[in-house]
């Protein structure tokens, strides 16, 4: 306790890091802020008791689609579509780039060309955010009986446009921490809007767990969470480290001996991050949101209907497990270029020992990034299916979202990612670690080639 009130003064004493957390603190609190604020003629007290109302497949759906909005696409608020278009748009943007060329040639352009598709990547957000929130208002408030009575063109209008600008002011906040604050701002306020919801899904399992008596199942639940949350910890920060020698150099008159081990490759195991699941239940959500729609003016449903829209059945998670393998595979082909790093390394004089610079390495290394993929993509697959083992355990559905999924995901890479960023403007100014005697793992080594 002694060293984390210390780490707490050092914190607060670095001038720049205080005045950093406390406009992300800030920031993040505008966010929290807005996604209470309800759309002007939407009937809260109806919207509310008719969400109370639902099935559990339709409250399942509702906290799915409402858990990265962190609340405020149940509260219809004007933050109801949260920060998600700008994920949609920056994603098509990535697969753009490995289609289009002139796509290509900005993202090879450096910082100029990034800022260029940052601007695309905003209008197509602008784009994204007025298809949906048209489609918000019929399929999700309009089926709770939430609109005002006879609305007119100008109340779709000004709401749609409310809408869009609540999107794109979160976007805002999230490009503000980003460039001031501290931790990634756009992961950030995902991982709040998660988080928000943590206390009261907790609360609602322990009041559970007191009506039935059974106390000790609560206490396994969290032990298991614990658990759960660590072996995510040590997934996230595997990586396969290739080492790599370099070439000889000349110093004066004097050739220098290459460096055997000091250097190495690392190939994460999770190289693809929580993409894969943001993929495959983004592709599952579209026909949810439309079943959800069907089945509450019909009632009901087929077969297909009620597969895809139960995100707690068997087929659906069998479905999802297929996906996220298939995802997880795709997109670390995005991220990991085999014959990039191969030249690079030629370039700079560097070689993995025993392996001939050029075509063998890059075939070495992309047989090793498939080795590591397959174990990698289960991993996910799992953590995704953990909610519906959990559910079936009895854990309500508000909690059993946080056992594993996108947003455990989320909450560890983005708690990891902002740990580094504190952890790195303590050591620059000479002051202990966060974390005592450790360091937080992930922060690049000495010995790790950058730019890999």
């Amino acid at each position: 306790m002694k060293r984390f009130i210390t780490n707490l003064k050092n914190i607060w004493n670095v001038v720049e890091l205080r005045q950093r957390i406390l406009l992300t603190l800030g920031l993040v609190l505008a966010y929290r802020i807005g996604s209470f604020v309800i759309l002007p003629g939407i009937n809260y007290s109806i919207l509310e008791s008719a969400s109370a109302g639902g099935s559990d497949t339709q409250k399942g759906i509702e906290n799915l689609l409402s858990l990265f909005s962190g609340g405020g696409f149940s509260n219809a608020s004007v933050m109801a579509l949260g920060i998600m278009p700008y994920i949609s748009a920056s994603i098509i943007m990535q697969l753009l780039g490995m289609a289009v060329p002139a796509v290509q040639k900005l993202q090879n352009e450096g910082e100029s060309g990034r800022k260029v598709i940052n601007n695309y990547t905003r209008i197509l957000t602008i784009v994204i955010c007025a298809l949906q929130a048209p489609s918000y208002l019929k399929m999700y408030v309009e089926q709770k009986g939430a609109l005002p009575d006879d609305p007119t063109t100008f109340w779709w209008a000004q709401t749609i446009i409310i809408l869009v600008a609540g999107s794109m002011f979160a976007v805002w906040l999230g490009e503000r921490i980003t460039e001031k604050g501290i931790g990634n701002g756009i992961s950030l306020l995902i991982a709040v809007g998660i988080l928000s919801r943590l206390p009261g899904a907790f609360i609602a399992e322990v009041g559970k767990s007191f009506e039935g008596g059974n106390l000790i199942k609560l206490v396994l639940e969290v032990v298991v969470l614990m658990l759960i949350i660590l072996s995510v910890i040590l997934i996230v920060q595997g990586v396969r480290r290739v080492p790599l020698n370099t070439a000889k150099g000349v110093v004066g008159n004097r050739a220098v001996e290459a460096q055997q081990t000091r250097n190495y490759l690392p190939l994460k195991v999770n190289a693809s991050g929580v993409m894969p699941i943001i993929f495959a239940q983004a592709i599952l959500t579209i026909p949810m949101t439309i079943f959800l729609s069907a089945t509450d003016s019909k009632g009901g449903g087929n077969i297909v209907q009620r597969i895809l829209s139960d995100p707690y059945g068997l087929w659906y998670n069998v479905i999802l497990v297929v996906m996220i393998v298939v995802f997880t595979y795709f997109y670390t082909a995005i991220m990991i270029n085999p014959r990039k790093i191969a030249d690079d390394l030629k370039r700079s004089g560097g070689f993995v020992p025993g392996v001939r610079p050029g075509d063998e390495t890059a075939h070495h290394i992309d047989d090793l990034v498939t080795r590591i993929t397959f174990p990698g993509s289960l991993f996910l697959a799992a953590i995704a299916v953990i909610p519906a083992v959990a559910k079936i355990a009895g854990v309500n559905d508000s909690f059993a979202m946080f056992f594993g999924g996108t947003s455990l995901l989320i909450m560890v890479g983005v708690v990891l990612d902002t740990l580094q960023q504190i952890e790195t403007y303590l050591l620059n100014r000479h002051m202990d670690s966060l974390m005592g005697d450790t360091k937080v793992r992930g922060r690049r080594g000495t010995n790790e080639l950058s730019g890999f």
